[in-house]
């Protein structure tokens, strides 16, 4: 493989990839610079420690990183190629060839940049999730999740916040081939491990949750959960919760306990985070937005006020569209909500008692936010309505089905939903029933607009 001096190994690997400087190191492996004589770029070499010398493992786990070569996504480090070098016979090497990425990792990002902004957190969690809903879907696990594998890019100099990427698949396997022993569980990573991979049971998709779950109560905290010495860290989950009481935010302790549940079918999966950390991206993106950053919002709220809806007396209208809307849905409850810049206004209310609601936590925010139908057809396992007050609070709302109020110039003033205090599902054809009322709600609006118009 080349000639080794101190900590940096030079020389040609495979016949391609000069080794130039050692970049990081860990129990399985040491990470180089190196330069791709073929191609004529530099490039990242993790070199695997020997620990396989028969024919049947090389090719055994040549088959497995040929695999993990295959991924491709914009959440993940781009591996380039993947090999077994036999420079020398008998000290054969795995190696992985990625992409190099300029930049530091969350590790170091957490020890020397201060706190993590929660507008920051829900990006690096978008950018993670999506990844892992990636790989988890093509039945690969990372085992592997913390701080030192996530990479902080900056594409441009302009963007507010650095973006998140995944890196080492060393020990990356198939959903239906980990299980491992708890002797190798305490290995490596501890920190970071689930409690199934602390007891040596089969692992899944849920055990890169949790992980990612300390990931991101870490980087609240800037405090490493479960420190310590390989066993009694492990043993530390078995016995405790992680303390996620101490993120002030309600919304983020929610959903950080469910990523944390000890029970792994507990856990949200992939998708269901990237849906509710998208959420909490465009809510944070809006609290931290000015006026020259979000032009968007200011012509929402100039049709909102063009309209007159706020603080405005019930009205026998949009009363019976509610209640037809609820009687269609057998639920007891639909409203025609406007949203505010601070607060979610009730139009219309059937079955609600409340006039209104703050704004962030609001799943009619969240709606407007969108082209397309809302729904939570299980609020207390969708990570999106955790924090939801009318979820969280007395009035106990477990399914919620909304649609854009959306109009002609194409802002969305509100929505037209409906809820119920049990979860249910829908049907199409019930969507499409709820966009027509919606319709008739913005064609009743567009009417008394027009005739005020007229009227000077």
């Amino acid at each position: 493989m080349g000639e080794q001096s101190g900590n940096e190994v030079r020389g040609l690997l495979h016949g391609r990839y000069r080794l130039l400087k050692l970049l990081g190191q860990g129990g399985m492996a040491k990470v180089f610079q190196a330069h791709d004589e073929f191609l004529g770029r530099d490039v990242a070499v993790k070199v695997f420690r020997s620990n396989a010398v028969a024919d049947n493992d090389l090719r055994r786990q040549k088959d497995e990183i040929n695999v993990l070569a295959g991924l491709n996504h914009h959440s993940l480090v781009t591996l380039l190629d993947a090999a077994v070098d036999k420079t020398v016979p008998r000290e054969p090497r795995i190696f992985f060839v990625m992409e190099l990425i300029e930049g530091t990792d969350l590790r170091e990002r957490i020890k020397t940049g201060g706190p993590v902004s929660p507008r920051h957190v829900a990006q690096i969690a978008l950018d993670i999730a999506e990844g892992l809903e990636f790989v988890h879907n093509r039945g690969i696990v990372h085992r592997d999740i913390k701080p030192a594998n996530i990479l902080m890019v900056d594409y441009d100099d302009n963007q507010a916040v650095a973006r998140a990427r995944l890196t080492d698949f060393g020990i990356a396997m198939r959903a239906e081939s980990t299980h491992t022993s708890a002797e190798n569980a305490v290995t490596g990573s501890v920190a970071y491990i689930s409690p199934e991979q602390a007891l040596g049971e089969p692992m899944g998709p849920p055990t890169d949750i949790y992980s990612l779950g300390l990931v991101l109560l870490e980087c609240f905290t800037q405090a490493t959960e479960y420190p310590g010495a390989a066993v009694p860290s492990a043993v530390a989950r078995l016995i405790r919760r992680p303390n996620v009481a101490a993120v002030s935010s309600l919304e983020w302790r929610e959903i950080l306990a469910a990523m944390t549940a000890r029970d792994p079918s507990a856990r949200p999966d992939a998708g269901e985070l990237v849906k509710a950390f998208r959420q909490m991206v465009s809510a944070e993106t809006g609290r931290h937005a000015g006026p020259m950053d979000a032009p968007n919002e200011a012509g929402r709220m100039e049709a909102v006020l063009r309209y007159d809806l706020l603080d405005t007396p019930p009205d026998g209208t949009f009363d019976r569209i509610t209640a037809v809307a609820a009687r269609v849905f057998e639920v007891p409850f639909a409203i025609v909500s406007v949203v505010d810049t601070d607060r979610i206004w009730f139009k219309s209310r059937h079955g609600v008692d409340v006039e209104q609601l703050g704004r962030d936590p609001g799943l009619c925010a969240s709606a407007i936010l969108h082209d397309e139908p809302w729904i939570v057809e299980d609020a207390r396992a969708d990570p999106r309505a955790l924090a939801n007050p009318l979820v969280a609070g007395d009035f106990g709302m477990q399914f919620y089905a909304g649609v854009p109020l959306t109009t002609r110039d194409g802002f969305n003033l509100g929505t037209l939903c409906v809820m119920d205090v049990k979860p249910r599902t829908v049907t199409a054809d019930e969507i499409a029933t709820l966009e027509d009322l919606a319709a008739m709600v913005m064609r009743e609006l567009d009417l008394r607009w027009e005739t005020r118009l007229a009227a000077g």
